[in-house]
Formats: C-alpha cells, sequence, structure tokens
C-alpha cells in the first residue's frame, strides 16, 4: 500500500469555474450507421457483445443533450464528439467552430481497432487533441437538466467532487465468471485494484451523470494502472479482465487526494436517473419524478433490450422535444 499523494493546486473554485475554460466530451455510437452492425458481428461472441442498449441512438439523446448544453451549461469552452470513422450524425454541423468532432482512429492504436468496448475508448478521452486541462465528461444520454455550474463538481478547496453512491460494488471473488456481466466483472476488477493499491476494503458505485475529469490525473491513473488499461483498451469488447475508467478515475482521484466524496444530498440533487423500459407506466412514472424533483443532470439509461416499445419510443421523443425545443448551435438548419 501507498500512502495517499498531496492533493494538486487547484485554485478556488471561482478560479476553476471561470466561464469558457472547460471543454465537454461526448462519446457517440449509432448502431444504424451503414455496415457498422455487419462490423459488429463478424467480431461479436456473445450475447452481450451485441446488446443494442449500449450502440443504440433511435432517441436522438445526443441532439438533446446538446440542447440542454445550450440552455444551462454557460462555462464550456469546447464539445468534443468522439466517434467511430466515419459516424457523425446527420443532423450536426461538424464544421460549427465550437465543435470537434474527432474519430477513433486519430487517438487510437491501429491494431486495437475496431473497437466495441466503451472502457477502451473512454481510456483515451484525455489524449483528445487540444482539450482543456479539465473537461466534462458526458455520456450521450445524459442531458443538464437545470442550470448547471462548474462549481456543482467542485468542493470549496477546489477540489473535484466524487459522486459515489452508498451501494456497495461487486467483489470478484464473490461473481460467477460465467453468469455476472462484464460491466460487474470489470467493476469488481477495478475494485480489486484499488484495494491492492490503496487498501480499505470494497468501493461504491458511481452515481449516473456528468463526471469532471483532470487531464493529467487521468493519464496518471492510467499509467499506475498501466496493464489493466492495457488489457482493457486490447479487448474489443467489453471483458471481466477489464476495468471501467469513469469508475475508475473517481476513486483513484478521492484516494489520492484529489477529490472529496459528494454528500448523499448532494448527490441526489445534482444526478438524476431513469430506466427507460418497454412498461410505459414504469417509464413515464420516471419522467415525471425526474420533473419533480429537477435535478441538475439526468441520465436517460436505454433499457429497451431488442424491441423497444413504439409507444414508449413516442412519448420519450414528445417528452424531449417538450424539454428542449429549441435546437441548439450545432444542429443544421432544416430544410
Amino acid at each position: 500500500m501507498i500512502a495517499e499523494m498531496p492533493a494538486r493546486e487547484t485554485g478556488t473554485g471561482s478560479q476553476a469555474g471561470e466561464a469558457g475554460t472547460v471543454d465537454i466530451v461526448y462519446t457517440w455510437v449509432d448502431d444504424t450507421f451503414p455496415g457498422y452492425r455487419d462490423l459488429l458481428a463478424r467480431h461479436a461472441g456473445t450475447s452481450h457483445d451485441t446488446n443494442p442498449n449500449r450502440t443504440r441512438d433511435n432517441l436522438d439523446l445526443l441532439r438533446y443533450s446538446l440542447r440542454s448544453l445550450d440552455a444551462h451549461v454557460p462555462f464550456a469552452r469546447k464539445v468534443y464528439l468522439l466517434s467511430c470513422r466515419p459516424q457523425v450524425p446527420a443532423w450536426l454541423d461538424a464544421d460549427h467552430p465550437d465543435l470537434v468532432v474527432v474519430h477513433h482512429d486519430e487517438i487510437m492504436a491501429p491494431d486495437i481497432l475496431p473497437t466495441f468496448n466503451s472502457f477502451a475508448i473512454v481510456s483515451h478521452l484525455a489524449k483528445l487533441p487540444g482539450l482543456s486541462s479539465r473537461f466534462l465528461y458526458f455520456e450521450d444520454d445524459m442531458l443538464a437538466f437545470s442550470p448547471l455550474g462548474l462549481d456543482h463538481f467542485l468542493n470549496g478547496d477546489g477540489r473535484m467532487k466524487a459522486f459515489l453512491t452508498r451501494k456497495p460494488s461487486p467483489v470478484l471473488s464473490e461473481l460467477d465468471p460465467a453468469r455476472a456481466s462484464p460491466w460487474n466483472l470489470a467493476m469488481a476488477t477495478a475494485n480489486d485494484l484499488l484495494v491492492h493499491r490503496f487498501g480499505g476494503g470494497r468501493r461504491n458505485y458511481l452515481a449516473h451523470g456528468p463526471q469532471l475529469i483532470d487531464k493529467a490525473l487521468f493519464e496518471e491513473m492510467c499509467e499506475v494502472f498501466a496493464g489493466a488499461i492495457d488489457t482493457t483498451r486490447r479487448s474489443r469488447f467489453r471483458a471481466g479482465s477489464n476495468v471501467p475508467p469513469e469508475y475508475l478515475y473517481p476513486h483513484f482521484a478521492a484516494a489520492t487526494g484529489h477529490a472529496v466524496t459528494a454528500e448523499p444530498a448532494d448527490i441526489r440533487r445534482t444526478m438524476g436517473y431513469a430506466s427507460l423500459e418497454n412498461w410505459f407506466v414504469w417509464t413515464w412514472a420516471q419522467l415525471r419524478r425526474l420533473e419533480w424533483e429537477k435535478p441538475l443532470a439526468v441520465t436517460l439509461n436505454d433499457s429497451f433490450g431488442s424491441t423497444p416499445n413504439p409507444r414508449v419510443v413516442a412519448h420519450m421523443r414528445a417528452v424531449l422535444e417538450r424539454w428542449f425545443p429549441v435546437p441548439s448551435r450545432f444542429e443544421k438548419p432544416r430544410g
């Protein structure tokens, strides 16, 4: 076990929160893009590999997430979109000066491509060219639901907040590799690494929502756990031997003194979540709860399975349009 490192000099919260200093990073995929499903099928080995919940974009959530940025996130400098070449949404103005589109082959080694592993992709985020020293990572199913300030992600002393739930994450020795999901196995693998490096017991789950990342600290994490990160990057699909960088990073930051764990009330106020499922009443109720609670950010997780309920999809599209009716500056004019 090593001693905790001193916190980096991060400045005060107000200095770190100046407008125009932080970029927003999205990862995005659309499995309806010509040729993608054939490519996926050629490399897939299990049903986990072809789970459409992770590759589907039937709700245009990225479009509404970008609208939510215009409505509620005033501090963004640039928006980065990281995708598989040549994927770019048809409605997106890829030439907008505030947008940087980067394809996997621009920052990832040729021998690990194509990749369908979100863990591998996320492990490369800090390598985006020209990226701000701190950036806010949005998955494409996350939206800014209320006015969002950079200070919501920072402690009073300028350190980042780690939004960790009270639910303990899985333990590797307690999981059956033949039955556990690659996500749970990978999270348990990461937990094992953290215990061996920093001591203590099992860590807790990460709350769903945008995450503020320090680029240098993220790269430091990748160096400290170089073996696991290399294994992750060489896996074309999620695997139990992988580590989820989006889970590993906040725990690494907290263990090394660069982040503080957010209070439960702060997590509830900041991070909202809904599982979008085919049972209409369930999905409807979750959306109404979010509208009543008004968290700062929401994650709309696709749990439709292989056949989304058309009624739920239509309802979701109507709700998204009601929430964010104004096109963002990144949308092409509708002809």
